[in-house]
């Protein structure tokens, strides 16, 4: 782990708005888990994005614990749909410009609803995806909100 001086386009949105953030680097990791780990973060402070399709073809993203899972129950009360999955690796990049373990909810192509598990609430700050596999950043949920709308809900399961 260390500070990164190379700047994702994450990094690049967050300083273009005078954002502070910190920012942490890491290589050979798989899991979120490993990464809180590799960072020596609380697993439930470091989180993953994943993006959604509805039953009504709208898509969503939800940002939950890299320790948890999200429940497509609770996701799809959230956003008041009948049901959501999750959507097929292929189209992740082409829809949000990010791959598959480097999503961020910063920078995507488009801006979706997007919904954070309640519990980041408990923390001062939250730690998630640069937009680059081995990247991470964290920031207030406050000074995040400045460049994603989102809400909190009750969305993780185990």
């Amino acid at each position: 782990m260390k500070n990164s001086s190379e700047k994702t386009n994450v990094m690049r949105i967050l300083g273009q708005h005078k954002i502070p953030y910190t920012s942490y680097t890491y290589s050979g990791v798989i899991s979120g888990a490993d990464v809180a780990a590799v960072l020596k973060q609380d697993p439930r402070q470091v989180f993953k994005t994943l993006v959604t399709v509805g039953h009504t073809k709208t898509h969503y993203v939800f940002v939950v614990p890299v320790c948890g899972e999200l429940d497509l129950k609770k996701a799809a009360v959230a956003v008041g749909e009948k049901s959501i999955e999750m959507i097929k690796s292929k189209e992740l990049f082409p829809l949000t410009g990010y791959v598959h373990g480097g999503c961020s909810p910063i920078g995507m192509k488009k801006l979706f609803r997007t919904v954070i598990d309640q519990s980041a609430g408990n923390f001062e700050t939250i730690i998630f995806s640069a937009g680059k596999i081995g990247y991470q950043v964290q920031v207030t949920l406050e000074n995040l909100k400045q460049l994603v709308p989102f809400e909190l809900a009750d969305i993780a399961g185990s």
